[in-house]
């Protein structure tokens, strides 16, 4: 047999249960509404304002490649958004300590977030602010946005477009050291074959001057002329192209050797020397690194916070709560008996 003194507490019970105990429970919500209202007012919780950035990366590291380069496997469109890839470098340069400190130096956030230059954790509790009211996330179609809330409107639109900017500023100063890098190597080899082409070169117009001009076809017209000479009996023509052989033996392999070095080497070079134009470019001239999709402006009006969700949630806590006090008094009441207490004035 199920113990009578136990509370059944179904849904018939449960509103009349609500109906008992009206008063108390009105009060309770009326004191809550009341005192959510008033200490979620600036007096308690100073009001901020949100402004936002939204941008897209940009799919193109490279200057050259994207502008220079013939060919299509390593062509690039400046103009394509970047996919999840750029997004997440986005937001990795984007939580960078350079960007972090360049913002707190320019818009002076430790005076500004309150915080006493002389405390020993002065550092954590700026970065802790700074990590509160700046937030990056990246979107639902890759972009990337910049949140800011200050309870300065306008300074809030400010910081936000600055981060924005910084980006380009950060980004290429990354690439640009790793290409001027790059430049330099490229440069190098480049002046060094071009200081060998020019010594090929001197080397050859050496040889021209001791008549060496185009070993194979020079030698060919000259024993052809020799067999003539030697046909019609000319001594003094056999000896002029005897001595012009005896160059052409003592120079032409040389000759030959140069040649064919130099029109490898001049290869070569002009090869590198495209490397050599494509490296400069990268190592010296910059594009923007982001689409901006929207730009921060000052908020109008506050975003936090939400004082109807603070009213509203402090109520129903405050209901829920006293609900399950009473539901414990009428417990107690009873079961009286059991634990020894004296009977409790129903509030009617």
């Amino acid at each position: 047999m199920a113990n009578t003194s136990r509370f059944d507490f179904n849904s018939s019970n449960f509103f009349l249960f609500l109906y008992k105990w009206r008063k108390t429970l009105i009060i309770v919500v009326l004191a809550a509404v009341v005192s959510s209202y008033f200490f979620s007012s600036p007096l308690f919780i100073t009001p901020k304002f949100k402004s936002t950035v939204i941008m897209f990366p940009t799919s193109t590291n490279s200057i050259s490649k994207a502008l220079l380069s013939e060919s299509s496997a390593s062509k690039q469109d400046i103009m394509e958004f970047g996919e999840e890839e750029q997004a997440e470098q986005l937001l990795q340069i984007l939580n960078a300590n350079s960007i972090r400190s360049r913002i707190v130096q320019k818009f002076h956030l430790m005076d500004h977030y309150g915080i006493d230059s002389t405390d020993r954790y002065k550092n954590t509790r700026l970065f802790r602010e700074y990590e509160a009211n700046i937030t990056f996330r990246r979107t639902e179609y890759m972009a990337v946005q910049v949140s800011v809330l200050d309870r300065d409107p306008q300074m809030a639109a400010d910081i936000a477009n600055t981060i924005s900017n910084l980006v380009d500023s950060v980004k290429n100063q990354m690439v640009r050291e790793r290409a001027m890098q790059g430049y330099k190597i490229v440069e190098s080899e480049y002046l060094e074959l071009e200081r060998q082409v020019k010594q090929m070169e001197d080397s050859m117009t050496a040889l021209r001057k001791l008549g060496v001009h185009d070993y194979e076809t020079q030698a060919e017209m000259i024993n052809q002329q020799l067999a003539i000479e030697i046909a019609k009996g000319n001594s003094r023509g056999v000896k002029a192209l005897d001595d012009k052989l005896s160059v052409l033996a003592i120079y032409g392999g040389a000759y030959v050797s140069l040649r064919d070095a130099l029109l490898h080497e001049k290869k070569q070079l002009s090869q590198i020397k495209a490397k050599y134009a494509e490296s400069k470019i990268d190592a010296e001239q910059v594009l923007p690194q982001k689409f901006i999709v929207n730009s921060a402006f000052k908020a109008e009006k506050k975003t936090y916070p939400v004082r109807w969700l603070i009213v509203l949630v402090t109520s129903l806590s405050s209901l829920l709560f006293c609900i399950l006090v009473l539901i414990a008094v009428e417990s107690v009441m009873r079961n009286k008996n059991v634990l020894g207490l004296p009977e409790l004035k129903k509030n009617g």
